[in-house]
């Protein structure tokens, strides 16, 4: 069997006639005002922007897991950067594709942004006492059975990064200006054996491939301030 590649399938850009956001918005004092409002009447965020590549499971026999990720925001001299991690290549599920960090949600965190900080830490080496969190992002369900919720956060510089090989090769940094501009932003689509249609967005940064629901949860960002 063929393994997919992401980025050899047809795209167009996903600008859309779009704007890019101000750079004031994306600055932390403004993000603490827009994020922790609720959303203006009428706002909608996309559910269905990850590849699907394997059939949905039987819903009378499935329960979706619990997940969340951080998207962390890190506020460096020039500006906030995203933080993202290549996921290790011996990882059974998406090896080496570019991910926030997260996992599934344990019995004993109390919330979906007790699971982010965790598994955030766990992953990255990323402590708590740097982060301040922001909102969350309305939940993403993905085709492998699990519904993520992205919470949105602050970080102040001077952590150290420790990664846990187990799960991550590396950590790198995006700036958030590159991200919310939706001229960088590509919708692929494809069609796969089955006949059915898939789309999905991408965001290509250097020698990183973002894409999928890591892509699509930077959209809804995107979506969420353009909003504002």
């Amino acid at each position: 069997m063929t393994r997919f590649d992401p980025e050899a399938q047809p795209w167009e850009s996903a600008s859309q006639g779009l704007l890019s956001l101000p750079a004031d918005l994306l600055e932390p004092a403004a993000l603490r005002g827009v994020l922790r409002i609720p959303p203006p009447p009428g706002w909608i965020w996309s559910q269905g922007d990850g590849v699907l590549l394997r059939p949905l499971p039987d819903e009378a026999q499935f329960e979706p897991v619990q997940a969340a990720v951080l998207i962390p925001l890190v506020m460096r001299g020039d500006g906030l950067h995203v933080m993202l991690t290549r996921r290790a290549g011996h990882l059974r599920d998406h090896p080496g594709q570019i991910s926030f960090p997260g996992g599934r949600m344990e019995p004993f965190d109390v919330d979906t942004t007790a699971t982010a900080l965790r598994e955030t830490e766990e992953e990255t080496g990323l402590g708590s006492e740097f982060i301040e969190v922001l909102s969350t992002l309305p939940a993403y369900q993905t085709i492998s059975g699990y519904v993520v919720t992205p919470v949105v956060a602050l970080v102040r510089p001077g952590f150290e990064v420790r990664i846990d090989p187990d799960e991550v090769e590396s950590v790198f940094e995006v700036p958030l200006a590159f991200l919310m501009d939706p001229a960088n932003h590509r919708l692929h689509r494809f069609t796969p054996p089955d006949g059915q249609a898939r789309r999905y967005y991408s965001m290509p940064w250097g020698e990183y491939f973002i894409w999928g629901a890591t892509a699509a949860m930077l959209r809804n960002l995107y979506r969420r301030l353009s909003a504002a």
